[in-house]
């Protein structure tokens, strides 16, 4: 990867590593753009096969960050980090007071919280080095689990799309197929088993599986779960799941869900609106969990703000769908121009102001 070449492209800010071999510890964290205030993003542990791989993953997480918090209206910019490293085996309080030392030294330019393989007792281990973190549980006096609030944002982000596609955004006997029943998933289907929606679940791991059967919830094999004949696919796991091998199989009206970076290319953006098939940007609705996060930042937590403004991803998407109409553009490119004509004008006036 020519890394200044792709920094430079996409207006990257801040690329920073660091190793402590002491512990184990080898770990990126990317600032892409602090426009609109700090930049905020979760730390991913994830066992990478490489180390290109971390980074373009980092990379990409951190520009949809800036994006995520843009549509939101939120005063903060994008950023993530990764710590290469299998959660379930090489976790330990050394490796995490180690990262949370290396985000010291970014001073306040960049917060972190969790994400896949970190949880709010990892953030406990991390804020005893720094306190450039947010999403520490209630009881430390931080916002608590990300994962409640964007599983809301993804429930109401649904409800916006069906209300576009089938003239109600009424989710009653919508079959939805959910790829992924981690946390963010299962608080979704909270919201949807409410509403008496039908879900179809596939994961991975044997446990989520079992979660939700304890549920009532049909499991299918991980590759099947394409092939599920549903309303609203739903990818909760991993990025790049929606491609060229992928979206053929698809029957669904809408897709919505809260894995990031879904589309592994513009491309795939396009050839969902081809189709027909109302794709929701990820960053747009699930950024409830950035949202709540930035409900404590700078003040003490308000989580009825928090709500209140995670119910707003409902018209952020309407929002979304209606430059998507207007303009005859997919609802990727559409959110992405939302988010540049908002980062655009502040920098406007961040430049008028210095010219002074």
């Amino acid at each position: 990867m020519q890394i200044f070449d792709q920094m430079n492209q996409y207006g990257y800010e801040q690329l920073a590593m660091f190793t402590d071999p002491s512990v184990g510890l080898k770990a990126i964290v990317v600032i892409h753009d602090t426009t609109l205030g700090p930049a905020c993003g979760g730390t991913r542990i994830w066992p990478y096969a490489t180390e290109d791989e971390a980074l373009r993953d980092v990379l990409r997480l951190s520009r949809a960050m800036t994006y995520k918090s843009a549509t939101a209206g939120l005063a903060l910019g994008g950023g993530k980090g990764v710590i290469i490293a299998d959660p379930h085996i090489h976790k330990t309080e050394a490796l995490l007071r180690a990262y949370g030392r290396f985000v010291d030294t970014l001073a306040g330019r960049y917060l972190t919280t969790t994400d896949v393989g970190s949880t709010g007792r990892d953030l406990e281990f991390i804020s005893q080095e720094t306190e450039h973190v947010v999403g520490l549980p209630l009881s430390l006096g931080g916002s608590g689990d990300t994962s409640i609030m964007t599983g809301l944002g993804i429930y109401m982000g649904m409800k916006a799309c069906a209300r576009e596609v089938w003239g109600s955004d009424s989710l009653r006997g919508k079959k939805v197929a959910m790829q992924g029943f981690g946390k963010v998933a299962s608080n979704t289907a909270r919201h949807l088993l409410e509403e008496d929606a039908q879900i179809v679940v596939t994961d991975v791991y044997d446990g989520a599986l079992d979660k939700a059967r304890d549920l009532g919830i049909k499991v299918v094999a991980p590759d099947d779960i394409y092939d599920v004949r549903s309303d609203i696919f739903a990818p909760c796991a991993l990025g790049g799941v929606l491609n060229g091998s992928t979206i053929p199989r698809l029957s669904c009206k809408v897709v919505a869900g809260g894995a990031n970076n879904q589309l592994l290319s513009d491309a795939d953006g396009e050839e969902l609106h081809r189709r027909g098939i109302l794709y929701a940007p990820d960053y747009v609705v699930n950024a409830g969990g950035v949202i709540n996060a930035a409900a404590e930042v700078g003040m003490a937590y308000n989580p009825e703000l928090a709500r209140e403004k995670t119910e707003r991803i409902y018209e952020v998407m309407e929002r979304v769908i209606n430059a998507s109409k207007r303009e005859e553009i997919p609802t990727a490119l559409a959110a992405d121009r939302l988010a540049e004509e908002r980062l655009a004008s502040v920098r406007d006036i961040k430049n008028i102001y210095r010219a002074r």
